[in-house]
C-alpha cells in the first residue's frame, strides 16, 4: 500500500493559452490534514477542481495516484465514488427541501419505486449522530439552520458517501466564532478516525491550528511543502505574497474635515418577524476623510443599518439622514449613488456582481451615462477606463470581458470595489470588505481605503474581524444587539474593550 492516499504530480491546467497551473505537487497522508494557501488567484480552487474532475482526465497535464492507483476521471460522480468529497465555499444546498433530502440527493433511497423518507431521515440521524451533532431534525428545510449549521450537513452528506478526503474551500468564512470552534474541533475527531483533509483558507491561524502539512502555490507554481511546526504564520505569508510583509495594515496620514453625513434615530424591525428590533434607534456621524469602523458580534444589527442608509433594506425601518447638514430622502440604492453614498455588500455573488457578465462591464455599469452619446456606449471609452481599473487595482484577468464568475474572489472583491468608487462618492460603505480576501489582497485593499481617506472620502466599514476594525479605522462605533453600546476613538482601543462594550458591559479607556 501506497503511503500516501493522494498524490497530484505536475499538475498543468491551461485556459486559452494562460497557464492557471504549473507543474503542481500535492500529497496527502491518510488521517493527515494538508493547508493549501495562497493568495487570491493562486490557482488552489483550479487544482481541487482537477482533483474533483469538474475539470476531467484530458483536460491537464500531469498524473493523479489514488491510493497508490493512478485516477483518470471523467466526471464528479466518479471522484465520490473513489472517495473523495469536495465542499465548496458557496454552500451546494437546496434550501427548500428537507436535511436529509439534501443529504441523499442523487443518491435517495427507494422503496417499491417511491423515495422512502422514513429510512432516510433515520440515516441522516445516524450520520449527524456520529458528528455529534444532535440538534438538527433531519425532516426540516434546510433553510432553517445557519451557515455552520449547513457546513456540518455537508459533511454528512459527504460522509454518507463514504469520502475518504474532504476538501474544505473557505469553510468558515462566515460562520460565527462558535461555529469555527465546532467545525474545526469536528475535523480534529474526523483526523482521528483516519478521514484525510485539504483545508483551504485565508484565516492562516485556523490553518496553523488544523493543519499537519501545509502547501504553499503561487501564480500557478508549487512554492513549498513543510510540516506545519516549522512554519510560522508570517513565513507562510511571506511564502504566498513573495515578499516580507511586516505590517499588515499600512496606515497613512490622513486629515479628518468637518461632519459630512449624520444618521439619527435609526430602528430597522426583522423581515421574517416584523414585531423584532434589529436596529434601535441608533444615531452617529461621520467626518470627511474618516475611516470609521463598525464592529460587534453577528447578529448585532451592523448590515441592516448601513443597508438602511444605503436604502437598500428590505424590511420596515425609520429614522433620518442629513448630508451636509440638509436631510435627505433615501429611499433605493439609487437616490443612495445620486447623494454621493455607494456601498459595497456583504454579499458579493448575491448583491454585488452579474456573474456572467464580463468582469468590465461590472465595474462600468454605475456609470454607463458616462460613456453614453445619442443612446449609443463609446465602447472605446469605456474600455479605457475599465484597463484603467485593472491596473489601479491589480485585478488578475486574462481578459476584460471574461465572465467576473471565473475569477478568483479577491478579484471579483476588487471589481465591486472598483464599480462603488467610480461614482466619485463622498460616503463609501463597505461591509466585510475582506471577506473570503487572501492576506496579499487584503493589503491592496487596505491601502486603497487610506487613499480614499486622504483623498477626503468618508468610509463606513463593517468588519467581524477586530484585528482589522483596529487595524485600519480612526473611530470605532460597537454594536450590541440592534443598539449602539460605544463610540470610541480609536487611541489605544483593544479587542477586550470591543468585546466588553458589545456585551454590554462596562469598559474603561485607558
Amino acid at each position: 500500500m501506497s503511503e500516501f492516499l493522494l498524490e497530484m504530480k505536475n499538475i498543468s491546467k491551461s485556459f486559452s493559452g494562460v497557464k492557471a497551473l504549473d507543474g503542481i505537487h500535492l500529497q496527502v497522508r491518510r488521517g493527515e490534514c494538508v493547508g493549501l494557501c495562497g493568495e487570491n488567484g493562486a490557482g488552489k480552487s483550479t487544482l481541487m477542481k482537477v482533483l474533483s474532475a469538474v475539470y476531467p482526465y484530458g483536460t491537464w497535464e500531469g498524473e493523479i495516484l489514488w491510493e497508490g492507483h493512478e485516477l483518470k476521471a471523467s466526471s464528479i460522480r466518479e471522484t465520490e465514488k473513489a472517495g473523495i468529497a469536495i465542499i465548496h465555499q458557496e454552500l451546494m444546498m437546496v434550501p427548500h427541501l428537507s436535511v436529509a433530502e439534501n443529504i441523499f440527493l442523487g443518491s435517495e433511497i427507494s422503496n417499491h419505486g417511491f423515495l422512502d423518507y422514513d429510512a432516510m431521515n433515520a440515516r441522516a440521524q445516524e450520520l449527524l449522530a456520529k458528528l455529534n451533532v444532535h440538534d438538527i431534525n433531519p425532516a426540516l428545510p434546510v433553510l432553517n439552520y445557519s451557515g455552520g449549521k449547513q457546513q456540518l450537513i455537508e459533511i454528512a452528506k459527504a460522509l454518507n458517501k463514504d469520502a475518504k478526503l474532504l476538501i474544505l474551500d473557505e469553510p468558515t468564512s462566515a460562520l460565527t466564532a462558535t461555529e469555527i470552534r465546532t467545525l474545526l474541533d469536528l475535523i480534529k475527531s474526523l483526523k482521528a478516525e483516519g478521514l484525510a483533509c485539504v483545508y483551504i483558507s485565508h484565516k492562516l491561524e485556523e490553518v496553523a491550528e488544523i493543519s499537519d502539512t501545509v502547501t504553499v502555490i503561487r501564480d500557478g507554481t508549487h512554492i513549498a511543502t513543510r510540516p506545519i511546526g516549522e512554519l510560522t504564520t508570517a513565513s507562510i505569508v511571506t511564502m504566498m505574497v513573495g515578499r516580507e510583509m511586516k505590517n499588515l495594515y499600512p496606515k497613512e496620514e490622513h486629515a479628518i474635515g468637518e461632519v459630512v453625513l449624520e444618521a439619527h434615530n435609526v430602528s430597522c424591525w426583522d423581515v421574517t418577524n416584523p414585531d423584532r428590533k434589529v436596529v434601535d434607534d441608533v444615531s452617529f456621524k461621520i467626518r470627511k476623510g474618516e475611516i470609521l469602523g463598525i464592529a460587534g458580534l453577528v447578529g448585532a444589527g451592523r448590515t441592516e443599518l448601513v443597508s438602511t442608509l444605503f436604502g437598500a433594506y428590505p424590511g420596515s425601518h425609520r429614522g433620518s439622514v442629513h448630508l451636509d447638514g440638509r436631510e435627505i430622502t433615501i429611499r433605493s440604492p439609487r437616490d443612495a449613488v445620486k447623494a454621493g453614498i455607494c456601498m459595497v455588500p456583504e454579499d458579493r455573488k448575491r448583491s454585488g456582481i452579474l456573474p456572467i457578465i464580463g468582469v468590465g462591464h461590472n465595474m462600468t455599469i454605475s456609470v454607463l451615462n458616462r460613456f453614453a452619446a445619442f443612446g449609443l456606449i463609446d465602447e472605446h471609452e469605456e474600455l479605457a477606463q475599465i484597463q484603467a481599473e485593472i491596473l489601479r487595482l491589480k485585478i488578475k484577468t486574462a481578459d476584460p470581458m471574461l465572465p467576473i464568475a471565473s475569477l478568483s474572489g479577491g478579484n471579483q472583491q476588487k471589481a465591486v470595489l472598483s464599480k462603488m468608487m467610480l461614482p466619485d462618492p463622498r460616503i463609501l460603505i463597505l461591509d466585510e470588505p475582506t471577506r473570503g480576501v487572501d492576506v496579499g489582497a487584503k493589503y491592496e485593499i487596505y491601502k486603497l481605503i487610506f487613499a480614499l481617506a486622504k483623498a477626503g472620502v468618508a468610509v463606513l466599514m463593517v468588519s467581524s474581524e477586530l484585528t482589522e476594525v483596529l487595524g485600519i479605522s480612526d473611530r470605532v462605533l460597537v454594536i450590541g444587539e440592534g443598539r449602539l453600546r460605544g463610540d470610541f476613538v480609536n487611541d489605544n482601543l483593544t479587542q477586550e474593550h470591543v468585546l466588553a462594550a458589545a456585551l454590554g458591559q462596562s469598559t474603561q479607556m485607558a
